[in-house]
């Protein structure tokens, strides 16, 4: 696939996945004939109706695959969006939402970028102590087909901060750990919240997960050479089953099961 025709898949994904309900999905399948593979692709209309975090997901795959197996009906939703929502607005939420909002924050400068659906971007403490723990996500997030970038990894602005948010608003994931209840850590989890991110978190303890966020599934571990091991095929598994894979060398270390320690709440 042209680099041209993916930048249009992912630029409809974000549109279809902020206007979309389920009426509009068998209005495209009655207008491109595509009735059937909309209705059988898998999770798609379920994931949307139960609000699912899988959801955007869903709409990335399926819209590639008409994308490659029938460009006409492809440039027919694109006009059909267009149509219905001219000059829409970039989304940069993970998931579809009642009512939408224009913010202007004062902290931060909302950046001239776009949403990467392979990036998941990695708020941890900083510290030594954490760089084994980093290591262990990435091979993570490349088994799904995705990358990951911690703050420390990029310099492009003055401020810290500023690129703390660019690199959240950025992320289609952003993976928090808890470990030591770092008040960092909670602010970087506020803007992804308030920004409507995937948040992924982990923590070696539960205790160090705040109130607010013990609704979440929390994938605990120990950061010792096993524990980390485990972390990386519950991660694995993990950002397959929300939907987010980039495409990339899935397959070779995915897990093959997931730890007791991914415990729900």
């Amino acid at each position: 696939m042209d680099q041209v025709l993916g930048k249009r898949i992912i630029a409809l994904r974000q549109r279809v996945v902020a206007n979309f309900a389920a009426e509009q999905w068998q209005e495209v399948g009655l207008l491109t004939g595509l009735s059937e593979m909309v209705n059988k692709y898998p999770r798609l209309l379920r994931s949307l109706h139960w609000n699912d975090e899988d959801y955007s997901g869903n709409v990335l795959g399926l819209l590639t695959a008409i994308a490659e197996r029938h460009p006409k009906a492809f440039r027919l939703i694109e006009e059909f969006v267009e149509e219905r929502w001219p000059g829409d607005s970039e989304y940069v939420s993970a998931k579809p939402a009642d009512r939408r909002i224009t913010f202007a924050p004062h902290v931060f400068r909302v950046p001239e970028l776009s949403v990467e659906p392979d990036l998941v971007a990695v708020m941890m403490p900083f510290g030594k102590e954490f760089d084994p723990v980093y290591q262990a996500i990435k091979p993570a997030c490349r088994a799904a087909g995705l990358r990951c970038l911690r703050a420390d990894d990029i310099w492009e602005e003055s401020t810290i901060i500023q690129d703390i948010f660019n690199l959240v608003f950025r992320a289609q994931v952003v993976l928090v750990d808890f470990t030591g209840k770092n008040p960092n850590v909670m602010y970087e989890t506020g803007i992804a919240h308030t920004l409507g991110k995937d948040v992924l978190p982990i923590s070696q303890s539960l205790s160090d997960v705040p109130f607010d966020m013990t609704h979440h599934r929390v994938l605990k571990y120990l950061p010792n050479r096993e524990g980390l091991s485990k972390l990386t095929n519950a991660l694995t598994k993990r950002l397959e089953q929300m939907g987010v894979t980039g495409g990339g060398p899935a397959g070779s270390s995915a897990p093959q099961e997931v730890d007791d320690d991914d415990v729900p709440f």
